[in-house]
């Protein structure tokens, strides 16, 4: 990786270290507090914590879908679109969150702001239990939002901390399946809260198992940042020895408001200058913006299209967890395989194009799975078939996210948090927009001819991709000053 002078989290060469007497660095390859050498049963209780972390706010931001209507009449909200903000101002949120927590990790650490950040979210969340109008609403639900973004901006770099590129990417996939995973089993328990108890207790509800997510991030998560660790360690040494000259990198000479300044602006700097980052930003937006459309729009299509109660149509959304979960399967017995093969046959040299295999059939499977979930609604064919064709999109959605995410975290080892904060932006812009649209777009398209629209973006923007970062990755990484080399 070539050294910028801000590289807190690249540890120090042996030649650097004997040159600069004053640096701080490791103690060796091997040294214990290294995250890369923890064991791996706190490796693992390190990305379930995280992952956990991840969960709970996806499962907020979708979990009100089937009481929506209640929810609209109880607050008195005038039309759909108002319902439709009710649930979509929450993702709005993510693009505003991960612009701080993202820089703000690679200053301060990962554990101070997933735990400060989970309180945020845990307070504000139950107080939209309490909501007397349409604006409370909004206000708590978008400022719970802002708490539960910073789980989505950190996990990346957390994993990344943690976890060497060869063992990185079934981790990635228990931290990728979370943010598909949750808004799955939000609206199937809120459907069922909604019809037998009252809309109010989704919110308090899902607090309560913020709590118990907060319980076990107290005991399994510990400090895996390196450029964190290394000021500790700094600061442990200048008062054993008295030697203020000890330091960590030259990004310590710049004041506190430069790096916060810094820190804040590099996200949408690297969404600007990094082609990397700008197409796998706009097709993760994509991605995301699909997931919340059809999660916007199944309690309509299960109740109205195929006449089906609330409790019951919200068991549909059970077709994106099984599709979600066989892509997740699949990817942990392959990912980190097929990366190895290609490394192998690459004389060991590791490469993070090598993940592409997986997005490039992952975005045949969403384009697959798009055309048969819309036209099976379509053409109202038995309840199963569009449940079949969102499983498939699920799985495909499952590949292309955990491709893209190692791919972005093996591309920007020491940016990686500030990378995914970049993504995540336009990611959650489009999981606000996308179902705000969706119900005049299926009224004058229908929904079949609608979905195919969103899966020819799939054919026009996610299969192509993975061929041009397998050509030109490597040079567009050698002219970034961000990445890895």
């Amino acid at each position: 990786m070539s050294q910028k002078p801000s590289d807190l989290e690249a540890p120090k060469s042996s030649a650097e270290s004997i040159n600069d007497p004053n640096l701080v660095t490791w103690d060796g390859l091997q040294d214990a507090e290294n995250p890369k050498n923890w064991p791996n049963k706190i490796k693992w209780r390190y990305t379930v914590a995280v992952s956990l972390f991840t969960f709970i706010s996806p499962v907020s931001s979708a979990m009100i879908a089937p009481a929506l209507s209640k929810l609209g009449e109880d607050l008195n909200m005038n039309n759909k679109l108002e319902m439709e903000l009710s649930l979509s101002i929450f993702i709005l949120a993510y693009a505003v969150g991960p612009l701080f927590f993202g820089p703000a990790s690679e200053l301060y650490g990962r554990v101070r702001l997933l735990q400060l950040s989970n309180i945020w979210y845990l307070v504000w969340n139950l107080g939209c239990g309490f909501a007397q109008n349409p604006a409370e609403l909004f206000v708590f639900r978008f400022l719970a939002g802002i708490g539960g973004s910073a789980p989505l901006a950190l996990g990346g770099g957390a994993i990344s901390d943690t976890w060497s590129a060869d063992e990185r990417g079934k981790a990635m996939g228990i931290y990728t399946l979370a943010p598909l995973l949750g808004p799955v089993v939000g609206p199937i328990s809120g459907g069922f809260i909604a019809e037998y108890c009252t809309w109010r207790w989704v919110f308090w509800s899902s607090s309560i198992a913020a709590v118990f997510i907060q319980a076990v991030g107290l005991i399994w998560l510990r400090e895996s940042h390196p450029g964190t660790l290394l000021r500790r360690k700094r600061d442990r040494l200048v008062n054993a020895t008295g030697n203020h000259n000890l330091h960590t990198g030259n990004v310590e000479q710049e004041s506190l408001v430069r790096k916060i300044s810094k820190a804040l602006e590099r996200p949408i700097r690297m969404f600007l200058t990094q082609p990397i980052i700008t197409v796998i930003a706009i097709y993760m937006a994509y991605l995301f913006g699909t997931l919340y459309l059809m999660l916007g729009t199944f309690p309509s299509i299960w109740t109205e299209w195929y006449g089906e109660s609330v409790s019951i149509g919200g068991l549909n959304y059970l077709s994106i967890a099984i599709g979600s979960f066989a892509g997740l399967i699949l990817n942990f017995f392959f990912i980190d395989r097929i990366y190895r093969n290609l490394k192998m046959k690459n004389n060991g040299i590791g490469r993070p194009e090598f993940r592409m295999p997986t997005m490039f059939i992952g975005s045949i499977m969403v384009s697959i799975g798009l055309f048969w979930y819309g036209w099976s609604v379509q053409a109202r064919l038995h309840w199963i078939m569009p449940n079949i064709g969102v499983a498939i999109c699920s799985a495909g959605t499952m590949g292309c996210l955990q491709g893209m995410q190692t791919y972005i975290v093996d591309s920007y080892p020491t940016y990686s948090a500030s990378a995914m904060a970049a993504c995540a932006l336009l990611r959650s812009l489009a999981g606000f927009g996308f179902p705000l649209f969706a119900p005049y777009m299926y009224s004058e398209l229908g929904y079949g001819w609608g979905t195919s629209v969103l899966a020819f973006i799939s054919i026009a923007v996610g299969i192509p991709a993975p061929f041009i970062f397998w050509f030109y990755g490597d040079k567009l990484r050698a002219m970034s000053r961000y990445a890895a080399n």
